[in-house]
């Protein structure tokens, strides 16, 4: 069951955004896409999902066009993390979380017990087990994305896309995320997620895409994509890699120090 673009372009009033994106997410694969403010991450996602309609292109699942199954399908075949969300309710987490289930139970069936155990444990991996009985709006950004993930997971999709689910996440979280997007994509889940960080995708990410200038530039392993060169083409910054002990590339910093501006 493959998602896969091709050819994408879309355009927002006076400002083009994507002018032949092409980018297809597999079962087993984590999948990092990398691009600056405004390169057209989130939108490319989006029309990835049917939630917005290119211009020009198109969109597969299982090679069948995405237009072709429907809505309550869609939501068990894909989930989706959004990088902003708003409950229009103070629902508890623990029935946000639940809200996961209603692709498989449908909106008029209340949720079963095996429901319930099972977001239980969701939220315990997720390490909010505590925030189940708490309200959704009075909790903190991070905790809302972890929020977020869990429903996601309870809806039993294979395919997980993800805008920016780290954003707002303390470095601990951050770390036990990834290796539990890791574990997933070792499971056979595919997970396509957006980062700012082109540390992140250093250490877990089998391919890693870089978006620019409305294009997939580069899109292959981090260790072949992550060069100095292309951080320079993305974020326009100097950098250099730093390497373990291994070879491997395990950090960017800055080539040389920013300038000190004075006030």
């Amino acid at each position: 069951m493959i998602l896969a673009a091709r050819d994408i372009c879309f355009a927002y009033p006076g400002r083009p955004v994507l002018s032949g994106a092409s980018l297809a997410l597999a079962p087993g694969e984590l999948v990092c896409l990398l691009g600056s403010n405004g390169a057209g991450k989130s939108t490319l996602l989006r029309i990835m999902l049917g939630l917005q309609r290119a211009a020009r292109g198109s969109v597969m699942l299982g090679g069948k066009a995405l237009a072709g199954h429907g809505r309550r399908q869609l939501a068990r075949l894909i989930a989706y993390v959004p990088q902003v969300h708003v409950a229009p309710f103070p629902y508890t987490v623990l029935q946000v979380a639940l809200m996961g289930r209603l692709p498989a139970n449908g909106i008029f069936r209340a949720p079963a017990a095996a429901d319930v155990d099972r977001v239980h444990r969701l939220l315990d991996n997720m390490g909010i087990a505590h925030l189940a009985g708490r309200a959704y709006t009075e909790i903190s950004g991070g905790e809302r994305q972890l929020t977020l993930i869990t429903r996601a997971l309870a809806q039993d999709a294979r395919l997980l896309v993800m805008d920016e689910p780290l954003a707002g996440l303390d470095y601990g979280n951050q770390v036990r995320l990834l290796d539990r997007l890791e574990s997933l994509a070792a499971q056979g889940y595919g997970v396509l997620m957006t980062t700012h960080d082109p540390n992140q995708p250093l250490t877990g990410c089998q391919r890693v895409a870089l978006l620019n200038s409305g294009r997939i530039a580069a899109d292959g392993a981090a260790a072949a994509v992550l060069t100095p060169a292309a951080i320079h083409a993305l974020y326009g910054v100097q950098v250099e890699l730093l390497r373990g002990a291994d070879g491997r590339g395990i950090a960017f910093r800055p080539a040389r120090p920013d300038p000190v501006f004075n006030a």
